[in-house]
């Protein structure tokens, strides 16, 4: 085991010599993803060994700052360092509430109106932890990640289909998925029975099918180096490589038995332009904020 870890630090500083040397001279890369490292003033206290981070889907069109454009998809993530287990809290995009110098909005308008940063301080508020971190990503590059993971393995609780994305549709049951399917599953909504609390259940799937591919992989020479290391060339970060490096391998550690995912529910109603929006149960949004800011496990939905 000693062995392994040496082997493991010596592989790292090798791959952290080759980012240092050759990333400035690399040709440049389209960016598809943003790591972000948020400032969290007047953030509530969290456990020490508790990481939080947002992950964004953006829903960008070719050319758009993705960045800066309506979140698709919101998940936040807690991990426990030490005990290896993580919970998912899912956000329906349409949730009707205040964002901070804007009013009232649905919340994936936060990107929008300021990045990353208010996205993250945005969800943080109704929830009342606020990520350390806010991952931003087109849905192109989820799928292409996907596909160099070589798809994932989900149980898919009920089938549906979808025309625009997916005609032939999602069977009942164990599944494999592909980069494009991965993507079209979390995206599809209209023919879900509850559409976006579905949707949002359906990308915690996702993200736990990713999470446990990850995991199972994790011990292979030089899997981690390479998925940081073809992840930077597409990345706009505020991260140094050290630090990325250490949230690859806290991912990969997380034990897939010890994740726990719940949606913030709420009712639906309709802004005052005529839109349909989810008014969401705060409350409820509260309580699993309590139970991951205590070590970033959730033991109910509410």
């Amino acid at each position: 085991m000693r062995i392994i870890r040496i082997a493991k630090l010596a592989m790292l500083g090798v791959v952290l010599a080759v980012v240092t040397v050759a990333l400035p001279d690399a040709a440049p890369k389209s960016t598809e993803i943003a790591l972000v490292k948020v400032h969290q003033t007047n953030a509530a206290a969290i456990n020490r060994n508790v990481i939080s981070i947002l992950a964004v889907g953006s829903d960008a069109r070719p050319g758009e700052n993705f960045t800066h454009t309506r979140g698709d998809a919101l998940q936040l993530v807690t991990i426990n360092t030490k005990t290896h287990a993580a919970s998912i809290i899912g956000v329906p995009r349409d949730s009707w509430v205040d964002i901070p110098g804007h009013g009232h909005d649905k919340i994936n308008a936060s990107l929008y109106y300021g990045g990353p940063e208010l996205m993250g301080r945005t969800v943080g508020n109704l929830i009342g932890v606020h990520p350390k971190y806010v991952f931003v990503t087109r849905f192109q590059y989820f799928s292409a990640m996907v596909h160099w993971l070589g798809g994932i393995d989900i149980r898919n609780p009920y089938a549906f289909s979808d025309n625009p994305l997916k005609r032939v549709g999602f069977k009942a049951g164990r599944i494999h998925l592909g980069g494009y399917d991965a993507m079209a599953y979390s995206r599809i909504r209209h023919s879900l029975p509850r559409g976006d609390f579905d949707r949002s259940v359906h990308q915690e799937i996702v993200l736990k099918g990713i999470q446990a591919k990850v995991h199972a992989e994790a011990d292979k020479p030089g899997f981690i180096e390479h998925g940081v290391l073809n992840a930077m060339e597409h990345m706009y970060t505020n991260l140094p490589p050290t630090e990325l490096f250490r949230l690859a391998q806290v991912m990969a550690q997380v034990d897939p038995h010890k994740v726990r995912s719940c949606v913030v529910q709420g009712g639906i109603g309709t802004s005052s332009g005529g839109a349909s929006i989810v008014l969401p149960y705060v409350a409820q949004a509260r309580d699993m904020g309590r139970q991951i800011r205590k070590d970033g496990t959730l033991s109910h939905c509410g």
